[in-house]
């Protein structure tokens, strides 16, 4: 365990029935004493020590009763404490965490009270970043623990636990012990040839680095299945100008989010909102309508309309049925070709001008007939976003999903390091050079537990977390 200064932060959201207060750190027992009263001592305040060694004597993981008393004997709250004493806690510290009322005003009143006596406000994620750091969890199931919190659907609830679990870091860290196996085998080799000997082990070593090649292969090819069902879906929406994607947007949302008039260009920026429709989460954004114009802010709404198709999971492409086809819809098309999407035929209520037949001539989506105005085809979309992204795509089954960018960019990295080492073997190399590709993947792959990470990249991960947590 690693020697910090103790630190106080709130660990439960503000305003509920209960709010927690952790402390954590060398001084947590000290600090807790000198503002914990029992029921028997509450009754003669005045005598009250301001150094308590009542938590000193007790065991750990156990619950106690009584009042927090400021240093004016004013009681600021009954509570409950939580005491956990080191190594067997969250952060392998000293940890206390006291259970009382949730109201803002006293949660704070406590938090204030410890710092006066002693503690440190702690930062964004730091009870977690002390338990990667004292060796109880590592980087990947650090980063697990804010995924859980932002967990939207039942996948990534799934995932986020899998990788707490350390299924992911299970996973990598065979990969790195196979490689870190062979390149010790060629340094033994090279220092001890009498004993060692590298006869056929340039072979041996293709296959294996061929097998390991693969599993990273397995885990790069379901990232972004992974990262959808973990992340939500990215959806845009796009078409004309008052074609109707406003009105779509507020159908899915069940509000009015999106201003919606008779006046083409009425969205001129992104309007972004998170969906749920089953067990998918969409993230939707309803973009400016895609034409030629003048309008020098409308103009700046299309380039970033189009931006958004580039990073799209999935188009809902909008198309007014009471208007023939023009130019904006041949250069809506034009940007579709190649991406996955459907074709939403609306203003189904009104005059139909437009059939699905001349449309799958030039994109080759699937249609779906559809009124803003009375929410025909609505329950089709949404039947139809389900299907796309949930019939045998992806199960809850003990397949490992990386959902982090992160994650995937050094498993990427880590696999084109392989395949440079395979190429290397093919060459005739010596066995020398193979350590120099060998110990980059090791290295990379070493990024997702936090043993190669850098302070930097360490610090940036948790800062990105909740306080108190």
């Amino acid at each position: 365990m690693m020697d910090y200064d103790t630190i106080a932060g709130i660990a439960s959201g503000m305003g509920g029935g209960i709010g927690i207060v952790r402390i954590s750190g060398k001084e947590a027992i000290r600090i807790i004493g000198e503002v914990f009263c029992t029921k028997k001592e509450i009754e003669n305040l005045q005598e009250k020590r301001k150094s308590n060694n009542y938590f000193l004597k007790k065991s750990s993981h156990t619950i106690h009763y009584g009042f927090i008393v400021d240093d004016e004997n004013v009681i600021l709250d009954e509570v409950i404490v939580l005491l956990m004493k080191a190594p067997k806690s969250y952060t392998c510290e000293d940890v206390v965490e006291i259970d009382a009322h949730g109201g803002p005003f006293v949660i704070k009143k406590i938090l204030e009270l410890l710092i006066h006596h002693g503690a440190r406000l702690a930062e964004a994620g730091e009870f977690t970043k002390r338990a990667f750091l004292n060796g109880r969890i590592d980087l990947a199931q650090a980063e697990a623990v804010m995924k859980m919190i932002s967990s939207k659907s039942e996948f990534a609830l799934n995932s986020a636990m899998k990788q707490l679990e350390g299924r992911v870091s299970s996973y990598i860290e065979e990969i790195r012990q196979e490689i870190l196996y062979h390149m010790g085998y060629i340094e033994s080799a090279l220092d001890d040839p009498e004993h060692y000997d590298l006869e056929g082990f340039s072979s041996r070593l293709y296959h294996v680095t061929k097998e390991e090649i693969q599993k990273l292969k397995n885990i790069l090819d379901n990232f972004e299945n992974g990262r959808m069902h973990s992340e939500g879906i990215r959806t845009v929406i796009v078409g004309k100008p008052n074609a109707g994607k406003s009105s779509l947007m507020n159908l899915l949302l069940d509000e009015e989010r999106a201003i919606v008039t008779d006046v083409a260009g009425t969205t001129r920026d992104i309007l972004e909102e998170r969906v749920q429709i089953g067990d998918i989460v969409l993230n939707l954004a309803d973009t400016a309508g895609i034409h030629d114009t003048d309008d020098f802010v409308e103009h700046m709404g299309v380039e970033k309309a189009k931006e958004y198709l580039n990073q799209a999971d999935f188009i809902i492409y909008v198309v007014d049925t009471s208007v023939p086809l023009d130019f904006s819809d041949l250069q809506i098309m034009e940007l579709l070709s190649g991406k996955k999407g459907v074709i939403l035929l609306n203003k189904s209520d009104l005059d139909i001008v437009l059939n699905r037949e001349e449309l799958k001539e030039k994109l080759d989506w699937d249609c779906i007939s559809f009124s803003s105005k009375t929410a025909e085809g609505l329950p089709e979309l949404e039947q139809y976003m389900i299907n796309s992204f949930l019939e045998g795509d992806i199960s809850y089954n003990d397949q490992i999903y990386l959902t982090s960018m992160r994650h995937r960019e050094a498993v990427e990295d880590a696999y084109q390091s392989l395949k440079q080492l395979m190429h290397t073997i093919e060459d005739g190399m010596t066995e020398d050079l193979f350590i120099i590709d060998m110990m980059d993947a090791y290295k990379k792959l070493g990024l997702i537990n936090g043993e190669t990470a850098s302070e930097d990249l360490i610090n940036k991960i948790f800062e990105e977390f909740c306080m108190g947590k």
